[in-house]
Protein backbone atom coordinates (compact mmCIF):
# COMPACT_ATOMS: atom_id res chain seq x y z
CA UNK A 1 0.00 0.00 0.00
CA UNK A 2 1.18 3.44 -1.20
CA UNK A 3 0.99 6.46 1.63
CA UNK A 4 1.04 9.77 -0.16
CA UNK A 5 1.42 12.77 2.11
CA UNK A 6 1.71 15.40 -0.86
CA UNK A 7 -1.12 17.10 -2.86
CA UNK A 8 1.53 16.64 -5.98
CA UNK A 9 2.34 13.24 -5.65
CA UNK A 10 -1.72 12.42 -5.25
CA UNK A 11 -2.21 13.99 -8.71
CA UNK A 12 0.36 11.60 -10.10
CA UNK A 13 -0.98 8.40 -8.65
CA UNK A 14 -4.37 9.65 -9.74
CA UNK A 15 -3.19 10.15 -13.37
CA UNK A 16 -1.12 7.21 -13.68
CA UNK A 17 -4.79 5.11 -12.47
CA UNK A 18 -6.61 7.35 -15.01
CA UNK A 19 -4.33 6.84 -18.00
CA UNK A 20 -4.42 3.56 -17.57
CA UNK A 21 -7.94 3.15 -17.52
CA UNK A 22 -7.93 2.18 -13.77
CA UNK A 23 -11.29 2.80 -11.93
CA UNK A 24 -11.18 4.71 -8.63
CA UNK A 25 -13.02 4.02 -5.41
CA UNK A 26 -12.15 6.96 -3.16
CA UNK A 27 -13.45 6.36 1.12
CA UNK A 28 -12.72 9.29 3.07
CA UNK A 29 -12.53 9.39 6.65
CA UNK A 30 -10.98 11.15 9.89
CA UNK A 31 -9.22 8.14 10.63
CA UNK A 32 -9.35 6.10 13.87
CA UNK A 33 -10.56 3.33 11.73
CA UNK A 34 -13.05 0.42 13.05
CA UNK A 35 -15.04 -2.23 11.10
CA UNK A 36 -17.20 0.20 9.84
CA UNK A 37 -14.72 2.17 7.98
CA UNK A 38 -13.39 -1.38 6.69
CA UNK A 39 -16.51 -2.23 5.32
CA UNK A 40 -16.45 1.03 3.35
CA UNK A 41 -12.80 -0.57 2.18
CA UNK A 42 -14.02 -3.86 1.37
CA UNK A 43 -17.17 -2.37 -0.77
CA UNK A 44 -14.57 -0.12 -2.65
CA UNK A 45 -11.93 -3.06 -3.13
CA UNK A 46 -14.83 -4.61 -4.64
CA UNK A 47 -15.62 -2.92 -7.00
CA UNK A 48 -12.59 -0.66 -8.72
CA UNK A 49 -9.40 -1.06 -9.53
CA UNK A 50 -7.74 1.40 -7.69
CA UNK A 51 -9.02 2.34 -4.07
CA UNK A 52 -8.03 5.13 -2.46
CA UNK A 53 -8.15 6.04 1.19
CA UNK A 54 -8.75 9.27 2.55
CA UNK A 55 -7.41 9.71 6.40
CA UNK A 56 -7.71 13.54 7.49
CA UNK A 57 -9.09 15.09 10.30
CA UNK A 58 -10.24 18.32 8.91
CA UNK A 59 -10.94 21.41 10.89
CA UNK A 60 -13.47 22.97 8.89
CA UNK A 61 -15.93 20.79 9.85
CA UNK A 62 -15.85 21.18 13.60
CA UNK A 63 -17.93 24.25 15.14
CA UNK A 64 -16.58 22.76 18.63
CA UNK A 65 -12.33 23.36 18.80
CA UNK A 66 -12.58 20.98 22.19
CA UNK A 67 -14.15 18.52 19.81
CA UNK A 68 -11.37 18.62 17.53
CA UNK A 69 -8.97 18.63 19.75
CA UNK A 70 -10.21 15.48 21.92
CA UNK A 71 -10.79 13.28 18.36
CA UNK A 72 -8.86 10.17 17.79
CA UNK A 73 -5.99 10.17 16.34
CA UNK A 74 -4.29 6.74 15.32
CA UNK A 75 -2.29 6.79 12.17
CA UNK A 76 -0.35 4.08 12.42
CA UNK A 77 -3.10 1.97 13.14
CA UNK A 78 -4.91 2.77 10.62
CA UNK A 79 -2.42 2.39 7.95
CA UNK A 80 -1.90 -1.28 9.25
CA UNK A 81 -5.52 -1.88 8.78
CA UNK A 82 -6.10 -0.35 5.25
CA UNK A 83 -3.06 -2.28 4.21
CA UNK A 84 -4.75 -5.35 5.75
CA UNK A 85 -7.72 -4.51 3.82
CA UNK A 86 -6.10 -4.41 0.40
CA UNK A 87 -6.63 -0.44 -0.33
CA UNK A 88 -4.17 0.39 -2.88
CA UNK A 89 -3.03 4.04 -1.59
CA UNK A 90 -3.67 6.31 1.69
CA UNK A 91 -3.77 10.22 1.26
CA UNK A 92 -2.86 11.35 4.53
CA UNK A 93 -1.61 15.31 4.36
CA UNK A 94 -1.14 17.66 6.73
CA UNK A 95 -3.75 20.88 7.60
CA UNK A 96 -1.18 23.21 5.71
CA UNK A 97 -1.02 20.99 2.83
CA UNK A 98 -4.56 20.35 2.23
CA UNK A 99 -5.64 23.86 2.39
CA UNK A 100 -2.44 25.92 1.47
CA UNK A 101 -4.49 29.02 1.65
CA UNK A 102 -5.74 28.16 4.76
CA UNK A 103 -9.15 27.31 5.70
CA UNK A 104 -10.81 30.26 5.28
CA UNK A 105 -13.11 30.04 2.20
CA UNK A 106 -15.39 32.32 0.44
CA UNK A 107 -17.21 29.92 -1.55
CA UNK A 108 -20.67 28.91 -0.06
CA UNK A 109 -21.84 26.02 -1.24
CA UNK A 110 -25.43 25.00 -2.44
CA UNK A 111 -26.72 22.47 0.05
CA UNK A 112 -30.36 22.65 -0.16
CA UNK A 113 -32.64 21.82 2.99
CA UNK A 114 -30.81 18.90 4.20
CA UNK A 115 -28.22 20.53 5.42
CA UNK A 116 -30.24 23.01 7.58
CA UNK A 117 -32.17 20.89 9.82
CA UNK A 118 -31.11 18.26 12.51
CA UNK A 119 -26.97 18.31 12.63
CA UNK A 120 -27.30 21.31 10.20
CA UNK A 121 -29.16 23.46 12.96
CA UNK A 122 -27.19 22.52 16.20
CA UNK A 123 -23.50 22.35 14.57
CA UNK A 124 -23.67 25.92 12.60
CA UNK A 125 -21.35 25.56 9.61
CA UNK A 126 -20.53 21.84 10.15
CA UNK A 127 -21.80 21.14 6.58
CA UNK A 128 -20.05 23.79 4.76
CA UNK A 129 -17.06 22.41 6.46
CA UNK A 130 -17.66 19.25 5.34
CA UNK A 131 -18.54 20.23 1.72
CA UNK A 132 -15.33 21.84 1.25
CA UNK A 133 -13.43 18.99 2.34
CA UNK A 134 -15.08 16.36 0.12
CA UNK A 135 -15.58 18.77 -2.91
CA UNK A 136 -11.25 19.35 -2.29
CA UNK A 137 -11.24 15.45 -2.20
CA UNK A 138 -13.33 14.45 -5.11
CA UNK A 139 -11.76 17.79 -7.47
CA UNK A 140 -8.11 15.70 -6.47
CA UNK A 141 -8.43 12.12 -6.44
CA UNK A 142 -10.92 12.12 -9.56
CA UNK A 143 -12.93 8.90 -8.49
CA UNK A 144 -15.44 6.54 -10.20
CA UNK A 145 -17.61 5.95 -7.03
CA UNK A 146 -17.19 7.67 -3.21
CA UNK A 147 -18.10 5.38 -0.32
CA UNK A 148 -19.91 6.62 3.12
CA UNK A 149 -21.45 4.99 5.71
CA UNK A 150 -25.35 5.31 6.44
CA UNK A 151 -24.62 6.33 10.14
CA UNK A 152 -23.73 9.46 8.67
CA UNK A 153 -27.35 9.68 6.89
CA UNK A 154 -27.72 13.38 6.71
CA UNK A 155 -24.12 13.94 5.48
CA UNK A 156 -25.04 11.70 2.67
CA UNK A 157 -27.73 13.64 1.46
CA UNK A 158 -25.74 16.42 1.44
CA UNK A 159 -22.60 15.24 -0.11
CA UNK A 160 -25.04 14.39 -3.07
CA UNK A 161 -26.63 18.12 -3.30
CA UNK A 162 -23.13 18.97 -2.91
CA UNK A 163 -21.86 16.91 -6.20
CA UNK A 164 -25.35 17.91 -7.98
CA UNK A 165 -24.64 21.88 -7.40
CA UNK A 166 -20.92 21.65 -7.91
CA UNK A 167 -21.61 19.46 -11.54
CA UNK A 168 -18.76 16.54 -10.06
CA UNK A 169 -19.00 13.31 -11.64
CA UNK A 170 -18.84 11.02 -9.22
CA UNK A 171 -21.23 7.95 -7.98
CA UNK A 172 -21.95 8.02 -4.82
CA UNK A 173 -22.54 4.88 -2.87
CA UNK A 174 -24.02 4.82 1.00
CA UNK A 175 -22.67 1.49 2.97
CA UNK A 176 -25.17 0.19 5.25
CA UNK A 177 -24.23 0.87 9.48
CA UNK A 178 -21.95 -2.02 11.17
CA UNK A 179 -23.05 -2.45 14.28
CA UNK A 180 -20.85 -3.90 17.92
CA UNK A 181 -22.27 -7.32 19.10
CA UNK A 182 -24.88 -5.14 21.45
CA UNK A 183 -26.44 -2.84 18.96
CA UNK A 184 -24.23 0.08 19.43
CA UNK A 185 -23.10 1.82 15.74
CA UNK A 186 -19.40 1.64 14.77
CA UNK A 187 -17.47 5.30 15.83
CA UNK A 188 -14.71 6.46 16.21
CA UNK A 189 -15.99 8.42 19.11
CA UNK A 190 -16.92 4.98 20.48
CA UNK A 191 -13.37 5.08 21.69
CA UNK A 192 -13.94 8.33 24.25
CA UNK A 193 -16.19 6.52 25.84
CA UNK A 194 -16.05 5.16 29.76
CA UNK A 195 -16.43 1.70 30.37
CA UNK A 196 -19.52 2.41 32.00
CA UNK A 197 -20.83 4.58 29.15
CA UNK A 198 -19.87 2.40 26.19
CA UNK A 199 -22.13 -0.16 28.67
CA UNK A 200 -25.28 1.82 28.69
CA UNK A 201 -24.80 3.49 24.76
CA UNK A 202 -26.26 0.39 23.48
CA UNK A 203 -29.28 1.63 24.50
CA UNK A 204 -29.91 4.22 21.88
CA UNK A 205 -30.33 1.90 18.81
CA UNK A 206 -32.09 -0.67 21.55
CA UNK A 207 -34.66 2.61 21.89
CA UNK A 208 -34.61 2.76 18.24
CA UNK A 209 -35.30 -0.90 16.80
CA UNK A 210 -38.21 -0.95 19.94
CA UNK A 211 -39.43 2.03 18.05
CA UNK A 212 -40.59 0.14 14.91
CA UNK A 213 -42.74 -1.87 16.73
CA UNK A 214 -44.39 0.92 18.65
CA UNK A 215 -44.69 3.58 15.61
CA UNK A 216 -47.51 0.74 13.89
CA UNK A 217 -49.55 2.08 16.67
CA UNK A 218 -48.35 5.34 17.37
CA UNK A 219 -48.16 8.32 16.02
CA UNK A 220 -45.20 10.16 14.36
CA UNK A 221 -44.94 12.89 17.82
CA UNK A 222 -45.51 9.54 20.23
CA UNK A 223 -42.82 7.99 18.85
CA UNK A 224 -40.51 10.89 18.92
CA UNK A 225 -41.82 10.94 22.40
CA UNK A 226 -41.02 7.33 23.80
CA UNK A 227 -37.28 6.82 22.39
CA UNK A 228 -36.20 10.02 24.06
CA UNK A 229 -37.97 9.52 26.79
CA UNK A 230 -36.19 5.95 26.96
CA UNK A 231 -32.51 7.06 26.21
CA UNK A 232 -33.14 9.96 28.37
CA UNK A 233 -33.58 7.26 31.00
CA UNK A 234 -30.32 5.61 30.94
CA UNK A 235 -27.76 6.83 32.84
CA UNK A 236 -24.88 9.06 31.36
CA UNK A 237 -27.45 9.35 28.69
CA UNK A 238 -29.45 13.14 27.29
CA UNK A 239 -30.80 13.42 23.83
CA UNK A 240 -29.98 16.55 21.93
CA UNK A 241 -32.46 15.85 19.26
CA UNK A 242 -34.35 13.06 17.57
CA UNK A 243 -36.47 13.90 14.48
CA UNK A 244 -38.45 11.21 11.87
CA UNK A 245 -38.06 12.65 8.31
CA UNK A 246 -38.55 12.35 5.00
CA UNK A 247 -35.67 10.08 3.89
CA UNK A 248 -34.63 12.31 0.76
CA UNK A 249 -35.66 15.99 1.42
CA UNK A 250 -34.58 15.21 5.36
CA UNK A 251 -37.58 17.43 6.38
CA UNK A 252 -39.92 16.72 9.22
CA UNK A 253 -42.92 14.30 9.04
CA UNK A 254 -45.96 14.62 10.69
CA UNK A 255 -48.00 11.62 9.63
CA UNK A 256 -46.51 8.21 8.75
CA UNK A 257 -48.50 8.47 5.13
CA UNK A 258 -46.65 11.62 4.22
CA UNK A 259 -43.52 9.89 2.47
CA UNK A 260 -42.86 6.19 1.65
CA UNK A 261 -39.23 6.77 2.69
CA UNK A 262 -39.13 7.52 6.42
CA UNK A 263 -36.15 7.79 8.55
CA UNK A 264 -35.66 8.58 12.55
CA UNK A 265 -32.01 10.37 13.11
CA UNK A 266 -30.75 10.86 16.85
CA UNK A 267 -28.03 12.38 18.24
CA UNK A 268 -27.53 11.96 21.71
CA UNK A 269 -24.57 12.62 24.39
CA UNK A 270 -23.54 10.01 25.97
CA UNK A 271 -21.01 11.66 28.75
CA UNK A 272 -19.74 14.44 26.61
CA UNK A 273 -19.00 11.74 23.81
CA UNK A 274 -21.58 13.51 20.88
CA UNK A 275 -23.20 9.76 19.73
CA UNK A 276 -25.80 9.51 16.59
CA UNK A 277 -28.02 6.98 14.61
CA UNK A 278 -30.52 6.47 12.42
CA UNK A 279 -33.29 3.71 11.38
CA UNK A 280 -35.96 3.43 8.63
CA UNK A 281 -39.64 3.25 9.16
CA UNK A 282 -40.26 2.38 5.84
Amino acid sequence: MQIIRKVSDLLDFVAASLDNGKSIGLVPTMGALHDGHLSLVEKAVGENDVTLVSVFVNPTQFNNPTDLATYPRDEESDFRLLAAANATAVFAPSVEEMYPDGTASDHVFSLGTAAEVMEGKFRPGHFQGVAQVVCRLFRLCRPTRAYFGEKDFQQIAVIRNMVASENIDVTIVPVPIKRAADGLALSSRNALLTPEQRAVAPGIHAALAKSIDFAKEHSVRETIAMVVDAVNALPHMEVEYYEIVDGRTLLPVEQWSESPDVVGCITAYCGKVRLIDNIRYK
